[in-house]
């Protein structure tokens, strides 16, 4: 028999020894209470006796040797090591820390969960009160049957209540010493030697991970646990009930909250801030029950409020976890973004980061092994955490395992671009931006691209930038001396078709990036704080690497601040400076396009890298672009002539799809010159441009006839 199986044999001899002397003390106060003689008109062979004109079994008579002996088996019993769980739960629930329940306070618990222990009792208590409708113990009850009772157990600060520990039924006008007890479900089943989280927290609740499971740490996320450790131990005199964990990767978080937690013996269990809004009526109820089951169990807090916004004084999730934490007297991690200002004075505050560039390319590297050079390149574009990290590399490494090494194809390229290891994280993005913006399939090369080429080398230095990230900032040193603009901000402007959603595209492609075109329906909102809190899961979500943000028609979020003239202007003002530190922080790539460059805020232009102007195209530009319109050669398509038409390439792109379905309807297998200008027509009256007829002539080539 292990020690477990051991104390609970014991633990259980020890409720047997206290049920049974529980019982001796009911039946003594029955009997005191019985008339000496039953009435000759009840039945014979069974001794009645009445009370308050309800007849009552007569209870047999309990001898002072039998109820001292049933007391000193019950202290004999008690003498166990561990105790048993009355006695370990009168430790932890005293009315203070240090304190225990008192002798008379464990009675009135041990009488309330007698009732669900020993069906016998019910009866019994009837019969000490003298009244069959009271088969329940009641306080008055309890002040009859027990030694040193104290009349302030009844108060709401007393353990008994203040715990939860029994319930009361008070219907009505009854008194309060005469209503019914209960002791609570959770209560009993500690007492038999049941230990868990009350089933009123449960649905609340989820395990942070595994005990068993070894925390993911990067070497400064370490030091990071390891300092909150410290500082956790060197205030003892004064214990601190509250560590704030900051940043903006929840997962990070997490592990370090499991490193703290299991550090100090602790299981972790996560409960949302989404959720506690949700029970805010029950705030607390909610709060006593887990201060309670922390006093019975190993167990740690994570409120999770990594989303909730705490400067919006009308936010209702805020608002429920400040009351939460007002109410809570053990320990709590607090999960948020930023740091929530108004809490506990005595907090431990610890910034977690996600692994640096370097962390992340050391973990790729002993994950992939040495047969890999993709580690640089995937640390330098993707801003992982150790956990995603290690999913995705397990992942790859049992496809490969699982894959033919006799197939040339099943061979993984060291290029990133064709890497499963490379799409995969591309994936594992894509569900958070999804929501957010609209993703673009970016087709478009440098070799569909007809622009000026100064324009194609800003272009080019763009990418360049994206993916040297990593040498300039980590190797060379440059991030220690940069706090923002660790970012890529490019500015395209230009009319309307002048190139700047295929350069977009292009830069994407090249890249091996998911584009996206911001949705602003989707991010911005009409109640106040919305459109900030949309736009900063939208950058948190592209700042992990696998994305290119494409804010098109830019002008409508970035615009000029006016002055305030009401609350409209004000909020609006609000969004365009979230957008002005955020773009700043930001350490992504984000490409703004504008066909209005003068509409956006003069703060803007300063925080752009990049500012490429998309001019309308010359002759020769429009040559090449007629030419790159069509997927295949048109011998038939006039391209010198085409070029002198006065359109921009987002036009000519429309008149060659367009063309080519009047082909198609026609029967043709190609398009011809006629259509082509047929086409250009319609887009010209769409523009609501002047048709120059003079630019419609023309006239077929003569085709030289081969003499026999």
């Amino acid at each position: 028999m292990n020690d477990t199986e051991n104390w609970q044999t014991q633990n259980d001899n020890y409720l047997a020894a206290s049920l049974e002397w529980l019982r001796l003390r009911l039946l003594r106060l029955a009997s005191s209470n019985a008339p000496e003689l039953a009435s000759e008109s009840e039945p014979k062979g069974r001794l009645y006796f009445r009370r308050k004109h309800k007849t009552v079994p007569r209870p047999r008579r309990v001898t002072d040797e039998q109820l001292a002996s049933a007391e000193k088996a019950r202290l004999d019993a008690e003498q166990m090591s561990p105790p048993p769980a009355l006695l370990i739960l009168a430790r932890h629930l005293g009315a203070k820390l240090g304190q225990s329940l008192s002798r008379f306070e464990q009675n009135i618990l041990l009488l309330c969960a007698a009732m669900e222990l020993d069906p016998r009792v019910a009866s019994l208590c009837a019969a000490a009160q003298g009244d069959t409708s009271k088969p329940f113990p009641t306080f008055a009850l309890a002040m009859s049957l027990f030694e040193d009772p104290a009349w302030d157990v009844l108060t709401p600060d007393r353990p008994l209540r203040f715990w939860r520990l029994i319930e009361i039924n008070q219907p009505g006008a009854q008194s309060l010493t005469a209503s019914p007890l209960r002791a609570d479900e959770r209560i009993v089943n500690y007492l038999k030697g049941l230990n868990y989280i009350d089933d009123r927290l449960t649905p609340l609740l989820t395990r942070v991970a595994n005990p068993a499971d070894t925390p993911l740490l990067s070497p400064s996320q370490e030091a990071g646990a390891q300092s909150i450790l410290e500082h956790f131990h060197r205030q003892s005199s004064q214990p601190i009930s509250l560590i704030q964990l900051v940043g903006v990767d929840p997962m990070s978080k997490r592990e370090v909250a499991l490193r703290v937690a299991l550090e100090l013996k602790l299981t972790p269990f996560r409960l949302r801030s989404d959720l506690l809004a949700q029970h805010d009526s029950e705030l607390e109820t909610l709060t006593r029950l887990w201060q309670r089951d922390s006093r019975l169990l190993p167990i740690g807090l994570y409120l999770d409020a990594h989303e909730t916004n705490s400067t919006e004084s009308n936010d209702r999730e805020s608002r429920s976890v400040r009351q939460f934490l007002e109410r809570m007297s053990g320990l709590v991690l607090l999960s948020t973004r930023d740091t929530w200002t108004g809490l506990d004075p005595n907090r431990i505050v610890c910034e977690v980061d996600k692994p640096t560039p370097s962390e992340q390319q050391a973990h790729w590297s002993k994950l992939l092994g040495a047969h890999y050079d993709t580690p640089a390149l995937l640390a330098g574009q993707f801003s992982l955490n150790l956990t995603t990290i290690q999913q995705i590399a397990a992942l790859h490494l049992n496809r490969s395992a699982e894959s033919d090494p006799n197939d040339p194809q099943a061979k993984t390229t060291k290029h990133p671009n064709h890497d499963s290891i490379w799409i995969e994280c591309l994936s594992r993005l894509r569900p958070k931006l999804d929501s957010l913006a609209q993703r673009i399939d970016a087709k478009a090369t440098f070799d569909h691209l007809v622009v000026p080429d100064v324009q194609r080398e800003l272009l080019w230095s763009i990418v360049g930038q994206a993916r040297h990230r990593t040498v300039v900032y980590d190797g060379w040193g440059f991030r220690k001396m940069m706090n923002r603009g660790l970012g890529i901000s490019a500015l395209f402007a230009g009319a309307s078709g002048t190139g700047k959603t295929m350069a977009a595209e292009v830069i994407a492609n090249e890249l091996q990036l998911n584009l996206y075109r911001i949705d602003l329906s989707a991010v911005v909102n009409k109640y106040i704080g919305e459109t900030e809190k949309n736009l900063r899961r939208l950058f948190d979500a592209a700042e992990e690497g696998g994305a290119v943000l494409f804010f098109d028609e830019a002008d409508a979020l970035f615009g000029k601040r006016s002055e305030v003239k009401d609350s409209h202007d004000r909020y609006a003002n609000i969004e365009v400076n979230y957008l002005l530190q955020r773009m700043e922080s930001y350490a992504g790539l984000a490409i703004l396009a504008t066909n209005m460059k003068s509409a956006l805020d003069d703060a803007f232009m300063r925080r752009l890298r990049f500012v490429v102007e998309f001019s309308f195209p010359g002759v020769e530009d429009r040559k090449k672009i007629w030419r790159k319109a069509f997927p295949r050669p048109m011998p038939q398509v006039d391209y010198e002539f085409l070029a002198r038409l006065n359109l921009t390439g987002g036009n000519i792109h429309n008149i060659a799809l367009n063309s080519a379905f009047l082909a198609a309807q026609q029967g043709l297998d190609e398009v011809t010159m006629p259509l082509v200008l047929k086409a250009a027509r319609t887009e010209l009256l769409k523009l609501e441009r002047h048709i120059n007829e003079a630019d419609f002539q023309w006239k077929e080539p003569k085709r030289e006839v081969a003499v026999a």
